[in-house]
């Protein structure tokens, strides 16, 4: 193995344990505040192409229950950094879109994620 290629993997190594620890603690500031609200599950659908994207909409279970708007932010926030930790890059080009299901009462996450691409088949013939 090559330094750059030590270098690359101990880079991409630190980069995932500062992410997965930005993740965790932004969850354990959003769910206490989450279940006071009364608040049973978190929607959030995302869209990424063209080098950006952001959170299209943020929904909560059960209906009828209003996020302040910092907390729809935050919200919003964290689920962008959890699709982006699991498919980096996918804002790039045609892009990726998904939704960020999360079941606050259970705490668990569930990412419903697509990812864009062009296809291209070529062929070349000569002589025919």
């Amino acid at each position: 193995m090559t330094d750059l290629q030590i270098n690359f993997a101990e880079t991409m190594a630190k980069w995932q344990a500062e992410r997965d620890a930005a993740n965790k603690a932004a969850r354990n500031e959003l769910l206490p505040q989450l279940r006071g609200l009364g608040i049973t599950e978190v929607v959030a659908e995302y869209e990424g192409y063209g080098d950006s994207g952001n959170i299209e909409d943020v929904t909560v279970q059960p209906a009828g229950i209003a996020l302040p708007d910092d907390l729809v932010t935050k919200v919003g926030d964290f689920a962008w950094s959890v699709a982006y930790h699991q498919h980096p890059g996918f804002e790039n080009n045609e892009g990726g879109y998904g939704t960020l299901t999360w079941d606050v009462s259970a705490d668990s996450i569930a990412l419903d994620h697509a990812d864009r691409y062009v296809e291209c088949s070529h062929s070349f013939d000569e002589g025919l």
